[in-house]
């Protein structure tokens, strides 16, 4: 069972994919003809406040990791797969911010697919000098 817990742990934003991705599961159809309860949960107002409030512990940041922020849409993860029992028995790892994480868009691809080939490149920002930002003092 994957925890938040454990993942904050992890000092590396490569520890933690390696700790989340899905390894054997590519393509596996977890809700099949019954999608409408998945989208009916995630419409509801119960997953909507609890996926705000882990965008906000996770500060919008890919696998709650400061130096890989988020810029396009962000996304909240089951850390450990979910399926049409756990909605209809409202289990604990649905809503409970100990199973989720806020990932991008590639990484959530990357973690369903366990292929890093997915994952966004981040590359280390220029150092900062002064007045780098007013051009005239250049």
């Amino acid at each position: 069972m994957r925890t938040y817990s454990e993942l904050i742990r992890l000092s590396t934003f490569e520890e933690r994919f390696h700790y989340l991705r899905l390894i054997g599961h590519v393509g596996e159809d977890t809700f099949g003809f019954d999608r409408i309860f998945n989208q009916d949960f995630y419409r509801s107002y119960e997953w909507k406040k609890v996926r705000d409030a882990v965008i906000v512990r996770d500060g919008g940041c890919d696998l709650a990791d400061v130096s890989h922020p988020i810029y396009g849409k962000i996304f909240v993860h089951h850390m450990n797969p979910i399926g049409i029992t756990d909605i209809k028995e409202a289990s604990r790892l649905i809503l409970d911010p100990e199973f989720l994480i806020t990932v991008s868009a590639e990484t959530h691809n990357a973690l369903h697919y366990g292929d890093e080939r997915y994952l966004r490149k981040f590359e280390a920002l220029p150092e900062r000098r002064p007045n780098d930002t007013i051009p005239w003092k250049g």
